[in-house]
Protein backbone atom coordinates (compact mmCIF):
# COMPACT_ATOMS: atom_id res chain seq x y z
CA UNK A 1 0.00 0.00 0.00
CA UNK A 2 0.79 3.30 -0.56
CA UNK A 3 1.27 4.23 3.22
CA UNK A 4 3.19 1.24 3.77
CA UNK A 5 5.94 2.46 0.62
CA UNK A 6 6.12 5.78 2.91
CA UNK A 7 6.60 3.91 6.05
CA UNK A 8 9.59 1.87 4.27
CA UNK A 9 11.23 5.27 2.92
CA UNK A 10 11.14 6.69 6.32
CA UNK A 11 12.36 3.38 8.26
CA UNK A 12 15.64 4.13 5.92
CA UNK A 13 16.32 7.98 7.58
CA UNK A 14 18.36 8.37 10.21
CA UNK A 15 17.03 7.48 14.08
CA UNK A 16 17.93 9.03 16.92
CA UNK A 17 17.05 9.94 20.42
CA UNK A 18 14.48 12.23 21.48
CA UNK A 19 14.93 16.01 21.43
CA UNK A 20 13.02 18.45 23.99
CA UNK A 21 10.08 20.12 24.14
CA UNK A 22 7.82 17.71 21.83
CA UNK A 23 9.89 18.02 18.57
CA UNK A 24 11.06 14.38 19.19
CA UNK A 25 12.65 12.36 16.85
CA UNK A 26 12.33 8.71 16.43
CA UNK A 27 13.46 6.27 19.56
CA UNK A 28 15.09 3.06 18.83
CA UNK A 29 13.69 -0.15 21.32
CA UNK A 30 14.70 -3.59 20.86
CA UNK A 31 12.17 -5.98 20.85
CA UNK A 32 11.95 -6.02 24.53
CA UNK A 33 11.23 -2.52 24.58
CA UNK A 34 14.46 -1.74 25.98
CA UNK A 35 16.28 1.50 24.50
CA UNK A 36 18.65 0.17 21.37
CA UNK A 37 21.68 1.72 20.22
CA UNK A 38 21.52 3.97 16.60
CA UNK A 39 21.73 1.17 14.04
CA UNK A 40 21.75 -1.66 16.41
CA UNK A 41 20.64 -5.15 14.64
CA UNK A 42 17.70 -7.32 15.78
CA UNK A 43 14.00 -6.62 15.87
CA UNK A 44 14.37 -3.10 17.07
CA UNK A 45 11.99 -0.63 15.75
CA UNK A 46 11.01 2.72 16.13
CA UNK A 47 7.96 5.04 17.33
CA UNK A 48 7.62 8.31 16.00
CA UNK A 49 5.58 10.26 19.08
CA UNK A 50 5.28 13.54 20.75
CA UNK A 51 7.79 13.53 24.06
CA UNK A 52 7.94 15.90 26.21
CA UNK A 53 10.66 18.49 28.39
CA UNK A 54 9.22 21.30 28.50
CA UNK A 55 10.66 22.93 31.58
CA UNK A 56 8.77 24.71 34.69
CA UNK A 57 9.16 27.65 33.18
CA UNK A 58 7.94 26.86 29.74
CA UNK A 59 4.85 25.45 31.79
CA UNK A 60 4.15 29.02 33.56
CA UNK A 61 5.09 30.83 30.73
CA UNK A 62 2.44 28.59 28.30
CA UNK A 63 -0.55 29.38 31.27
CA UNK A 64 0.09 33.05 31.74
CA UNK A 65 0.74 33.59 28.14
CA UNK A 66 -2.97 32.03 27.60
CA UNK A 67 -4.90 33.89 30.15
CA UNK A 68 -3.29 36.94 29.77
CA UNK A 69 -4.91 37.83 26.54
CA UNK A 70 -6.93 40.84 25.10
CA UNK A 71 -9.58 41.04 28.34
CA UNK A 72 -7.52 42.86 31.09
CA UNK A 73 -6.25 45.09 28.81
CA UNK A 74 -8.87 45.80 26.42
CA UNK A 75 -12.50 45.45 28.41
CA UNK A 76 -12.31 44.78 32.28
CA UNK A 77 -15.81 46.69 31.71
CA UNK A 78 -17.65 43.57 32.27
CA UNK A 79 -17.52 43.42 35.57
CA UNK A 80 -17.94 47.08 36.92
CA UNK A 81 -21.33 47.16 34.42
CA UNK A 82 -22.72 44.20 36.53
CA UNK A 83 -21.49 45.17 39.66
CA UNK A 84 -21.73 49.13 39.44
CA UNK A 85 -19.41 50.20 41.91
CA UNK A 86 -15.42 49.52 42.22
CA UNK A 87 -14.98 47.63 45.38
CA UNK A 88 -17.25 45.30 44.28
CA UNK A 89 -15.78 44.86 41.55
CA UNK A 90 -12.28 44.39 42.68
CA UNK A 91 -13.89 41.49 45.31
CA UNK A 92 -15.08 39.43 42.02
CA UNK A 93 -12.32 39.63 40.79
CA UNK A 94 -10.55 38.53 43.33
CA UNK A 95 -13.20 36.02 43.92
CA UNK A 96 -12.73 35.01 40.52
CA UNK A 97 -9.28 34.11 40.55
CA UNK A 98 -9.67 32.12 43.42
CA UNK A 99 -12.15 30.14 41.93
CA UNK A 100 -9.80 28.93 38.93
CA UNK A 101 -7.27 28.48 41.27
CA UNK A 102 -9.30 25.90 43.05
CA UNK A 103 -10.00 24.55 39.53
CA UNK A 104 -6.81 24.03 38.38
CA UNK A 105 -5.55 22.14 42.10
CA UNK A 106 -8.42 20.16 40.82
CA UNK A 107 -6.76 20.14 37.79
CA UNK A 108 -3.35 18.63 39.00
CA UNK A 109 -4.64 15.56 40.65
CA UNK A 110 -6.71 15.09 37.42
CA UNK A 111 -3.63 15.47 35.14
CA UNK A 112 -0.76 13.83 37.28
CA UNK A 113 -3.37 10.38 37.69
CA UNK A 114 -4.40 10.58 33.88
CA UNK A 115 -1.40 11.59 31.99
CA UNK A 116 -2.55 11.97 28.69
CA UNK A 117 -2.96 15.28 26.54
CA UNK A 118 -6.06 16.51 26.22
CA UNK A 119 -6.85 17.45 29.35
CA UNK A 120 -11.17 17.66 30.55
CA UNK A 121 -11.38 15.67 27.22
CA UNK A 122 -9.51 12.80 28.96
CA UNK A 123 -10.69 12.98 31.95
CA UNK A 124 -14.36 12.70 31.20
CA UNK A 125 -13.52 10.55 28.85
CA UNK A 126 -12.05 7.93 31.67
CA UNK A 127 -14.67 8.55 33.78
CA UNK A 128 -18.05 9.17 31.80
CA UNK A 129 -17.12 7.05 28.32
CA UNK A 130 -17.04 8.46 24.80
CA UNK A 131 -20.39 10.34 24.42
CA UNK A 132 -20.13 12.75 27.07
CA UNK A 133 -16.00 13.35 26.15
CA UNK A 134 -17.10 13.66 22.42
CA UNK A 135 -19.50 16.49 23.49
CA UNK A 136 -16.60 18.07 25.50
CA UNK A 137 -13.98 17.79 22.44
CA UNK A 138 -16.68 19.04 20.00
CA UNK A 139 -17.81 22.37 21.84
CA UNK A 140 -14.07 22.78 22.93
CA UNK A 141 -12.41 22.16 19.07
CA UNK A 142 -15.37 23.44 16.57
CA UNK A 143 -16.50 26.20 18.51
CA UNK A 144 -14.64 27.56 21.74
CA UNK A 145 -10.98 27.54 20.79
CA UNK A 146 -11.34 28.64 16.95
CA UNK A 147 -13.58 31.73 18.18
CA UNK A 148 -11.36 32.47 20.82
CA UNK A 149 -8.30 32.70 18.36
CA UNK A 150 -9.93 34.52 16.11
CA UNK A 151 -10.97 37.26 18.47
CA UNK A 152 -7.72 37.46 20.06
CA UNK A 153 -5.79 37.90 16.33
CA UNK A 154 -8.31 40.46 15.60
CA UNK A 155 -7.75 42.19 18.53
CA UNK A 156 -4.17 42.09 17.98
CA UNK A 157 -4.78 43.48 14.10
CA UNK A 158 -6.55 46.58 15.87
CA UNK A 159 -3.91 47.38 18.04
CA UNK A 160 -1.13 47.20 15.72
CA UNK A 161 -3.19 49.08 13.06
CA UNK A 162 -4.48 51.98 16.04
CA UNK A 163 -1.67 54.29 15.29
CA UNK A 164 -2.38 54.63 11.53
CA UNK A 165 -5.86 55.32 12.18
CA UNK A 166 -5.42 57.36 15.63
CA UNK A 167 -9.07 59.22 15.04
CA UNK A 168 -11.31 56.37 13.81
CA UNK A 169 -11.31 52.59 14.20
CA UNK A 170 -9.05 50.44 11.71
CA UNK A 171 -10.55 48.99 8.82
CA UNK A 172 -12.53 46.01 9.04
CA UNK A 173 -10.97 44.17 6.13
CA UNK A 174 -7.31 45.60 6.94
CA UNK A 175 -8.07 44.02 10.37
CA UNK A 176 -8.89 40.92 8.87
CA UNK A 177 -6.27 40.63 6.66
CA UNK A 178 -3.65 41.23 9.47
CA UNK A 179 -5.65 38.79 11.78
CA UNK A 180 -5.00 35.98 8.96
CA UNK A 181 -1.20 36.69 9.10
CA UNK A 182 -1.16 36.92 12.54
CA UNK A 183 -2.30 33.05 12.60
CA UNK A 184 -0.95 32.01 9.18
CA UNK A 185 3.07 33.04 11.12
CA UNK A 186 2.07 30.97 14.16
CA UNK A 187 0.94 28.07 12.55
CA UNK A 188 4.06 28.19 10.49
CA UNK A 189 6.27 28.50 13.89
CA UNK A 190 3.94 25.66 15.59
CA UNK A 191 4.44 23.43 12.87
CA UNK A 192 7.94 24.11 12.30
CA UNK A 193 10.07 23.79 15.54
CA UNK A 194 8.05 23.34 19.43
CA UNK A 195 10.79 25.19 21.14
CA UNK A 196 10.06 27.83 18.45
CA UNK A 197 6.56 28.03 19.62
CA UNK A 198 7.80 27.90 23.29
CA UNK A 199 9.91 30.27 22.77
CA UNK A 200 7.73 32.59 21.07
CA UNK A 201 5.40 32.48 24.45
CA UNK A 202 8.44 32.89 26.60
CA UNK A 203 9.15 36.36 24.61
CA UNK A 204 5.85 37.43 24.38
CA UNK A 205 4.58 36.81 27.95
CA UNK A 206 7.45 38.85 29.19
CA UNK A 207 6.19 41.60 27.03
CA UNK A 208 2.80 41.24 28.20
CA UNK A 209 3.85 41.32 31.86
CA UNK A 210 6.03 44.18 31.73
CA UNK A 211 3.37 46.23 29.86
CA UNK A 212 1.27 45.53 33.01
CA UNK A 213 3.74 45.88 35.40
CA UNK A 214 3.99 49.54 33.87
CA UNK A 215 0.24 50.80 33.93
CA UNK A 216 0.52 48.54 37.90
CA UNK A 217 3.55 50.49 38.80
CA UNK A 218 1.83 54.18 37.66
CA UNK A 219 -0.94 52.83 39.43
CA UNK A 220 0.79 52.59 42.93
CA UNK A 221 2.14 56.17 42.41
CA UNK A 222 -1.24 57.50 42.11
CA UNK A 223 -2.69 55.59 44.92
CA UNK A 224 0.56 57.07 47.08
CA UNK A 225 -0.31 60.27 46.39
CA UNK A 226 -3.67 59.75 47.20
CA UNK A 227 -6.10 58.91 44.12
CA UNK A 228 -8.41 56.60 45.56
CA UNK A 229 -12.03 59.02 45.26
CA UNK A 230 -13.67 56.20 43.14
CA UNK A 231 -12.94 53.20 45.58
CA UNK A 232 -16.01 52.72 47.37
CA UNK A 233 -19.59 50.12 47.12
CA UNK A 234 -21.42 53.12 46.02
CA UNK A 235 -24.20 51.76 43.91
CA UNK A 236 -23.42 48.40 44.47
CA UNK A 237 -25.87 45.96 42.59
CA UNK A 238 -25.97 42.88 44.47
CA UNK A 239 -28.76 40.83 42.77
CA UNK A 240 -28.08 37.73 42.21
CA UNK A 241 -28.52 38.15 38.19
CA UNK A 242 -25.90 40.72 38.18
CA UNK A 243 -23.30 38.51 40.94
CA UNK A 244 -23.95 35.51 38.71
CA UNK A 245 -23.46 37.36 35.56
CA UNK A 246 -20.55 39.68 36.63
CA UNK A 247 -18.37 36.73 37.95
CA UNK A 248 -18.96 34.98 34.26
CA UNK A 249 -17.02 38.14 32.70
CA UNK A 250 -14.67 37.65 35.35
CA UNK A 251 -14.19 34.17 34.77
CA UNK A 252 -13.33 34.83 30.83
CA UNK A 253 -10.58 37.11 32.12
CA UNK A 254 -9.36 34.01 33.27
CA UNK A 255 -9.82 31.64 31.27
CA UNK A 256 -6.62 29.37 30.12
CA UNK A 257 -5.51 28.04 33.26
CA UNK A 258 -6.28 24.67 32.25
CA UNK A 259 -4.13 24.95 29.36
CA UNK A 260 -0.86 22.92 30.42
CA UNK A 261 -2.97 19.97 31.16
CA UNK A 262 -3.92 19.63 27.20
CA UNK A 263 0.13 19.37 26.82
CA UNK A 264 1.11 17.27 29.96
CA UNK A 265 2.43 14.48 27.86
CA UNK A 266 4.63 17.37 26.90
CA UNK A 267 5.74 18.54 30.03
CA UNK A 268 8.59 17.03 32.10
CA UNK A 269 8.38 15.75 35.61
CA UNK A 270 4.61 16.69 35.40
CA UNK A 271 4.19 15.31 38.81
CA UNK A 272 6.53 18.31 40.13
CA UNK A 273 6.30 20.51 38.17
CA UNK A 274 2.08 20.51 36.59
CA UNK A 275 0.70 21.51 40.43
CA UNK A 276 4.10 24.18 40.70
CA UNK A 277 3.33 25.77 37.26
CA UNK A 278 0.15 26.26 38.32
CA UNK A 279 -0.21 27.41 41.63
CA UNK A 280 2.85 29.93 40.16
CA UNK A 281 0.88 30.90 37.69
CA UNK A 282 -3.05 31.61 38.64
CA UNK A 283 -1.27 33.46 42.10
CA UNK A 284 0.82 35.28 39.43
CA UNK A 285 -1.90 36.23 37.34
CA UNK A 286 -4.60 36.95 40.22
CA UNK A 287 -2.29 39.77 41.91
CA UNK A 288 -1.68 41.51 38.34
CA UNK A 289 -5.20 41.33 37.27
CA UNK A 290 -6.11 42.83 40.78
CA UNK A 291 -3.58 45.22 40.93
CA UNK A 292 -4.28 46.37 37.35
CA UNK A 293 -7.72 47.21 38.02
CA UNK A 294 -6.85 49.15 40.70
CA UNK A 295 -4.31 51.18 38.80
CA UNK A 296 -7.24 51.92 36.25
CA UNK A 297 -9.31 53.17 38.82
CA UNK A 298 -6.80 55.61 40.57
CA UNK A 299 -7.51 57.82 37.88
CA UNK A 300 -10.53 56.92 35.57
CA UNK A 301 -13.78 57.21 36.88
CA UNK A 302 -16.60 54.54 36.68
CA UNK A 303 -18.15 56.02 33.79
CA UNK A 304 -14.71 56.49 31.68
CA UNK A 305 -14.11 52.66 32.02
CA UNK A 306 -17.74 52.18 30.95
CA UNK A 307 -17.55 54.42 28.38
CA UNK A 308 -14.23 53.01 26.84
CA UNK A 309 -13.55 49.81 24.48
CA UNK A 310 -9.78 50.01 25.48
CA UNK A 311 -9.79 50.81 29.50
CA UNK A 312 -5.71 50.63 28.80
CA UNK A 313 -5.21 52.72 25.84
CA UNK A 314 -7.71 55.08 27.74
CA UNK A 315 -5.43 54.88 30.85
CA UNK A 316 -2.08 55.56 28.97
CA UNK A 317 -3.58 58.94 27.46
CA UNK A 318 -4.21 59.47 31.12
CA UNK A 319 -1.16 58.67 32.41
CA UNK A 320 1.76 58.63 29.73
CA UNK A 321 0.37 61.44 27.77
CA UNK A 322 3.17 61.48 24.77
CA UNK A 323 3.90 57.78 25.34
CA UNK A 324 0.72 56.69 24.97
CA UNK A 325 1.51 55.10 21.91
CA UNK A 326 3.31 52.27 23.64
CA UNK A 327 0.33 50.72 25.38
CA UNK A 328 -0.87 49.64 22.17
CA UNK A 329 2.36 47.84 21.33
CA UNK A 330 2.08 46.03 24.37
CA UNK A 331 -1.62 44.76 23.69
CA UNK A 332 -0.57 43.59 20.07
CA UNK A 333 2.34 41.67 21.54
CA UNK A 334 -0.08 40.52 24.35
CA UNK A 335 -2.68 39.40 21.82
CA UNK A 336 0.14 37.61 19.85
CA UNK A 337 1.45 35.57 22.80
CA UNK A 338 -2.15 34.40 23.36
CA UNK A 339 -2.84 33.60 19.85
CA UNK A 340 0.39 31.36 19.79
CA UNK A 341 -0.72 29.95 23.03
CA UNK A 342 -4.26 29.02 22.01
CA UNK A 343 -2.64 27.17 18.35
CA UNK A 344 -0.21 25.47 21.01
CA UNK A 345 -2.12 24.08 23.10
CA UNK A 346 -5.12 23.55 21.14
CA UNK A 347 -3.57 21.24 18.54
CA UNK A 348 -2.85 18.78 21.06
CA UNK A 349 -6.79 18.83 22.10
CA UNK A 350 -6.99 17.79 18.27
CA UNK A 351 -4.07 15.01 18.65
CA UNK A 352 -5.63 13.76 21.72
CA UNK A 353 -9.32 13.06 20.38
CA UNK A 354 -8.33 11.77 17.25
CA UNK A 355 -5.79 9.61 19.24
CA UNK A 356 -9.32 8.00 20.83
CA UNK A 357 -11.03 7.77 17.40
CA UNK A 358 -13.20 10.63 17.58
CA UNK A 359 -11.73 12.86 14.83
CA UNK A 360 -9.83 11.73 11.55
CA UNK A 361 -7.17 10.07 11.80
CA UNK A 362 -5.10 12.21 9.89
CA UNK A 363 -4.45 14.49 13.19
CA UNK A 364 -2.76 11.58 15.12
CA UNK A 365 0.03 12.04 12.49
CA UNK A 366 3.26 13.79 13.29
CA UNK A 367 5.48 15.48 10.62
CA UNK A 368 8.46 13.14 9.99
CA UNK A 369 10.76 16.11 9.45
CA UNK A 370 9.85 18.18 12.29
CA UNK A 371 8.56 15.90 14.47
CA UNK A 372 5.59 18.30 15.62
CA UNK A 373 1.72 17.65 15.14
CA UNK A 374 1.21 19.33 11.67
CA UNK A 375 -2.25 18.31 10.85
CA UNK A 376 -3.33 19.55 14.00
CA UNK A 377 -2.03 22.65 14.11
CA UNK A 378 -3.46 23.16 10.40
CA UNK A 379 -6.69 21.88 10.99
CA UNK A 380 -7.11 24.97 13.91
CA UNK A 381 -5.57 27.68 12.45
CA UNK A 382 -8.41 26.95 9.20
CA UNK A 383 -11.06 26.71 11.65
CA UNK A 384 -10.05 30.01 13.10
CA UNK A 385 -9.47 31.65 9.76
CA UNK A 386 -12.91 30.50 8.87
CA UNK A 387 -14.38 31.97 11.80
CA UNK A 388 -12.95 35.41 10.80
CA UNK A 389 -15.52 35.28 8.08
CA UNK A 390 -17.88 35.57 10.55
CA UNK A 391 -19.46 39.19 11.68
CA UNK A 392 -20.81 38.18 15.11
CA UNK A 393 -18.15 36.55 16.40
CA UNK A 394 -18.09 38.07 19.97
CA UNK A 395 -21.70 37.76 19.83
CA UNK A 396 -21.07 33.65 19.39
CA UNK A 397 -17.99 33.28 21.97
CA UNK A 398 -21.03 35.03 24.75
CA UNK A 399 -23.16 31.85 23.48
CA UNK A 400 -21.21 29.70 24.34
CA UNK A 401 -19.43 30.65 27.18
CA UNK A 402 -21.42 29.00 29.83
CA UNK A 403 -21.20 25.84 28.16
CA UNK A 404 -17.48 26.42 28.64
CA UNK A 405 -17.59 26.52 32.14
CA UNK A 406 -20.33 24.36 32.09
CA UNK A 407 -18.10 21.16 30.78
CA UNK A 408 -14.90 22.60 32.75
CA UNK A 409 -17.21 21.90 36.06
CA UNK A 410 -18.11 17.89 34.27
CA UNK A 411 -14.70 17.59 33.86
CA UNK A 412 -13.68 18.46 38.02
CA UNK A 413 -16.69 16.16 39.01
CA UNK A 414 -14.86 13.31 37.51
CA UNK A 415 -12.46 13.68 40.77
CA UNK A 416 -14.77 13.03 43.51
CA UNK A 417 -16.28 10.45 40.68
CA UNK A 418 -13.29 8.52 40.32
CA UNK A 419 -12.46 8.55 44.02
CA UNK A 420 -15.56 6.10 44.59
CA UNK A 421 -15.67 4.25 41.19
CA UNK A 422 -11.77 4.05 41.13
CA UNK A 423 -10.19 4.56 44.45
CA UNK A 424 -7.01 2.30 43.47
CA UNK A 425 -6.10 4.63 40.89
CA UNK A 426 -2.02 6.13 41.55
CA UNK A 427 -2.73 9.53 42.86
CA UNK A 428 0.54 11.42 43.10
CA UNK A 429 -1.61 14.53 43.90
CA UNK A 430 -4.29 14.42 46.42
CA UNK A 431 -6.77 17.48 46.85
CA UNK A 432 -9.30 17.48 49.34
CA UNK A 433 -12.71 16.66 48.50
CA UNK A 434 -13.60 20.00 49.92
CA UNK A 435 -12.04 21.84 46.67
CA UNK A 436 -13.79 19.84 44.19
CA UNK A 437 -17.25 20.45 45.78
CA UNK A 438 -17.13 23.80 46.54
CA UNK A 439 -16.43 24.54 43.23
CA UNK A 440 -18.73 22.77 41.87
CA UNK A 441 -21.39 25.02 43.51
CA UNK A 442 -19.72 27.79 42.37
CA UNK A 443 -19.96 26.49 38.85
CA UNK A 444 -23.66 25.83 39.09
CA UNK A 445 -24.15 28.95 40.48
CA UNK A 446 -22.23 30.67 37.06
CA UNK A 447 -23.89 28.52 34.85
CA UNK A 448 -27.35 28.33 35.89
CA UNK A 449 -28.31 31.68 37.06
CA UNK A 450 -26.73 33.37 33.38
CA UNK A 451 -29.45 31.15 31.85
CA UNK A 452 -32.39 33.03 33.73
CA UNK A 453 -30.56 35.91 33.53
CA UNK A 454 -29.82 35.85 29.54
CA UNK A 455 -31.76 32.78 28.12
CA UNK A 456 -31.25 33.95 24.35
CA UNK A 457 -27.51 33.61 24.92
CA UNK A 458 -27.48 30.60 27.20
CA UNK A 459 -30.15 29.17 24.39
CA UNK A 460 -28.10 29.64 21.75
CA UNK A 461 -25.63 27.51 23.71
CA UNK A 462 -27.18 24.69 24.29
CA UNK A 463 -28.16 24.39 20.93
CA UNK A 464 -24.38 24.56 19.95
CA UNK A 465 -24.12 21.55 22.28
CA UNK A 466 -26.82 19.67 21.17
CA UNK A 467 -25.40 20.12 17.41
CA UNK A 468 -22.60 17.20 18.56
CA UNK A 469 -25.06 14.50 19.03
CA UNK A 470 -26.17 13.87 15.54
CA UNK A 471 -22.67 13.94 14.49
CA UNK A 472 -21.46 11.63 17.18
CA UNK A 473 -24.56 9.39 16.06
CA UNK A 474 -23.28 9.66 12.32
CA UNK A 475 -19.83 9.62 12.34
CA UNK A 476 -18.37 7.47 15.60
CA UNK A 477 -21.46 5.67 16.40
CA UNK A 478 -22.39 4.01 13.29
CA UNK A 479 -19.83 1.46 12.64
CA UNK A 480 -21.04 -0.28 9.82
CA UNK A 481 -20.81 2.61 7.31
CA UNK A 482 -20.81 1.56 3.56
CA UNK A 483 -17.46 0.55 1.46
CA UNK A 484 -17.22 3.67 -0.69
CA UNK A 485 -17.73 6.07 2.28
CA UNK A 486 -14.69 4.31 3.94
CA UNK A 487 -12.40 3.90 1.00
CA UNK A 488 -13.26 7.40 0.43
CA UNK A 489 -11.57 8.52 3.92
CA UNK A 490 -8.51 5.96 3.66
CA UNK A 491 -7.77 7.63 0.18
CA UNK A 492 -8.58 11.33 1.63
CA UNK A 493 -6.05 10.13 4.39
CA UNK A 494 -3.33 8.48 2.41
CA UNK A 495 -3.17 11.52 0.24
CA UNK A 496 -2.49 14.20 3.01
CA UNK A 497 -0.41 11.92 4.77
CA UNK A 498 1.45 11.85 1.33
CA UNK A 499 1.08 15.55 1.08
CA UNK A 500 2.39 16.98 4.41
CA UNK A 501 4.99 14.33 4.90
CA UNK A 502 3.21 13.00 7.90
CA UNK A 503 3.58 9.10 9.97
CA UNK A 504 0.96 8.12 12.45
CA UNK A 505 2.05 7.04 16.15
CA UNK A 506 3.16 3.50 14.69
CA UNK A 507 6.49 1.84 15.22
CA UNK A 508 8.38 1.62 12.13
CA UNK A 509 9.63 -1.53 10.25
CA UNK A 510 12.85 -3.31 11.76
CA UNK A 511 16.55 -1.98 10.30
CA UNK A 512 18.37 -4.97 9.32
Amino acid sequence: METESLNRKNSSRKSSIINGNGDATTKLTNGDGDDAAPGGGGDGGGEVTLKAKMSLLNGCTVIVGSIIGSGIFVSPTGVLKYTNSVNLALIVWVISGLFSMVGAYCYAELGTMITKSGADYAYIMETFGPFMAFIRLWIECMIVRPCSQAIVALTFSTYVLKPFFPECTPPEDAARLLAVCCILVLTLINCWDVKWATAVQDIFTYAKLLALFIIIATGMYQLYMGNVKYFNFDNSDTKVTSLALSFYSGLFAYNGWNYLNFIIEELKDPVKNLPRAIAISCTLVTVVYVMANVSFYTILSPDEVLGSTAVAVTYAERAFGMLAWTIPVFVALSTFGAVNGILLTSSRLFYAGANEGQMPEILTMIQIQRFTPTPAVLAMALLSMLYLTVSDIFALINYVGFATWLSIGVAVLCLPWLRWAQPNLPRPIRVPLVFPIVYLIATIFVTVVPMYASPIETGYGILMILSSIPVYLVFIAWKNKPIWFQKSMVSLTHFLQKLLMVLGKQTKPAQV
